[in-house]
């Protein structure tokens, strides 16, 4: 990780500390994780929230933030985002955000607790970059994640060998 790159997460990291913020985050963490248990065929569920929430300035190429809760035990296959670098932090409980390829997966274990080094509790994925979230079975995994572009541009790109591009892709957010 560069000195930059780190010095980006710390910026996210204590936006992420204000007790009104992560108090915010839990309410979208409880919204989100209903919507998963609701739909038992989902292995991860997702919402956007404010970027005004934070009381810091942000660097300007954040420019949206996430809750996901992924559901415990399931491993969400691989994906990569064209058009975003993904910063992403651990919320509650734990998970193994693995970045590569398939067949050349490398680990990045990721935990809750605030007091873990950074680098145990963020993981930066540039744009492009092949990720795969693998759940422990303990627990579902909430997690935090900033991207550059605005919410209604994230786009998810997966492996798909039946179309000639050889992935698809699709938006977090349907178009109002």
């Amino acid at each position: 990780m560069t000195l930059e790159e780190r010095s980006r997460l710390e910026t996210l990291d204590t936006a992420l500390r204000s007790n009104n913020v992560r108090e915010h985050i839990r309410s979208v963490v409880a919204r989100v994780r209903e919507r998963l248990a609701r739909r038992k065929d989902a292995l991860m569920s997702w919402e956007p929230f404010p970027l005004d929430l934070l009381a810091t300035t942000l660097s300007p190429e954040i420019r949206s933030a996430w809750v996901f809760v992924l559901r415990a035990g399931a491993d969400t296959g691989a994906e990569r985002h064209p058009n975003s670098h993904q910063r992403m932090m651990s919320f509650e409980g734990s998970g193994d955000l693995q970045t590569g390829e398939p067949g050349k997966w490398q680990s990045n274990v990721l935990v809750s607790d605030p007091d873990a080094a950074l680098e145990r509790r963020w993981v930066s994925i540039p744009t492009n970059v092949w990720h795969r979230p693998v759940i422990d079975a303990a627990a579902d995994w909430a997690v935090v994640s900033f991207h550059t572009v605005p919410a209604e541009e994230l786009i998810e790109e997966r492996p798909d060998d039946s179309r000639e591009t050889g992935t698809r892709q699709m938006k977090y957010l349907k178009p109002k």
